[in-house]
């Protein structure tokens, strides 16, 4: 753990679950991550993402407190569908299994003795970019986060879109073909399907076989089991004919997405996140050109589209701005910092 930042005078505690890396660090009020740690989810095998939760919580608090730094909370994001009034991770949450149905702010809020909040880790990112983020000062923002899965977040005049039993931004199960392909989720042709990291490494598994793909088998060892999406958009780099097809549908379904968007929310800022997005910086002229055949012109024109790269700090930090957020919803004093200030959020 590494202290980048001197002179803060309080703190709060994010933490970002995910289901290979779980990020733990200390974020001022304005967004400054002051240090940080993490480790892998389940390090201790299975059913053990609670505990190392705790732990990490537990070592960036001690470094906290032997700083001097006051905490103002606890924030956790996870992946899956949450109660966030209640702090209950729902029964949709497969990366974090032993997470599902457990009262998580309420427990951890006991342990430390201090408020904490948990909520969906992408409605968390998407409150980092509109407080701190490329999105700050806007009023209206949607982030759509490709990466292993395919989440979303949505803030509107100020205020998190939740919905009423917190499937609110599931935009990676919107359908962009009606006949496509199965999703996991029990749909058919989701986006997920076609413009997360698993859809598009399952796709090329699947079609790889009789396939003239040398470069994309070249690149997984001739072994069709271990293509992973990064591999996809290397070997289509690389004209792999295979690869360059299942990349374009990727682009289209993400454009359509885009388009959704636009055309049903009009909002200020759209940010494309998550462990896709590096790949996808090359091929942003291909996404906006596939949005434009599906978004109204004037719409697409008004909403600024920003690609940026998944980065656990700023997953950190999402779930510090989901403190403030709810500190400031739920009646505590103003905290804002910045043009998010005097903002109230909605309920």
């Amino acid at each position: 753990m590494t202290a980048e930042t001197e002179g803060a005078r309080e703190a709060i505690i994010g933490v970002d679950v995910g289901g290979t890396l779980t990020a733990a660090g200390a974020v001022t009020p304005d967004g400054v991550v002051l240090f940080e740690e993490s480790a892998p989810t389940h390090r201790d095998g299975p059913g053990t993402a609670g505990q190392l939760i705790l732990e990490l919580i537990a070592s960036v608090k001690t470094a906290c407190d032997s700083r001097g730094l006051p905490l103002l909370g606890i924030g956790l994001g996870v992946p899956g569908v949450v109660d966030a009034e209640a702090g209950v991770v729902g029964p949709e949450a497969p990366h974090v299994p032993e997470l599902q149905g457990r009262p998580l702010a309420a427990f951890v809020s006991a342990h430390f003795a201090m408020p904490a909040f948990v909520d969906n880790d992408t409605n968390a990112h998407a409150l980092a970019e509109w407080r701190f983020g490329c999105a700050r000062g806007a009023r209206s923002l949607v982030v759509l986060a490709p990466g292993t899965g395919f989440g979303a977040g949505i803030v509107l005049d100020g205020g998190l879109v939740r919905g009423v039993s917190g499937f609110g931004g599931e935009l990676g199960h919107t359908p962009v073909k009606f006949d496509g392909r199965p999703c996991w989720c029990g749909g058919r042709g989701c986006l997920a399907v076609y413009a997360s990291g698993r859809g598009i490494a399952e796709a090329a598994r699947a079609r790889v076989a009789g396939q003239s793909t040398p470069l994309l088998l070249h690149l997984a060892g001739g072994d069709p089991r271990q293509i992973t999406a990064p591999l996809v958009f290397r070997a289509a780099a690389g004209k792999d004919p295979l690869a360059m097809e299942i990349v374009a549908e990727a682009c289209q379904a993400l454009g359509a997405a885009i388009a959704v968007v636009v055309n049903g929310l009009n909002p200020e800022v759209v940010v494309i996140t998550g462990g896709v997005a590096a790949s996808l910086v090359p091929l942003e002229a291909d996404v906006r050109r596939a949005a434009s055949e599906y978004a109204f012109a004037r719409a697409l024109a008004s909403t600024r589209i920003q690609i940026v790269p998944g980065d656990k700090r700023v997953t950190v930090r999402g779930a510090a701005a989901l403190v403030l957020y709810e500190l400031e919803r739920r009646g505590a004093p103003a905290l804002a910092v910045g043009p998010s200030a005097g903002q109230t959020p909605r309920p």
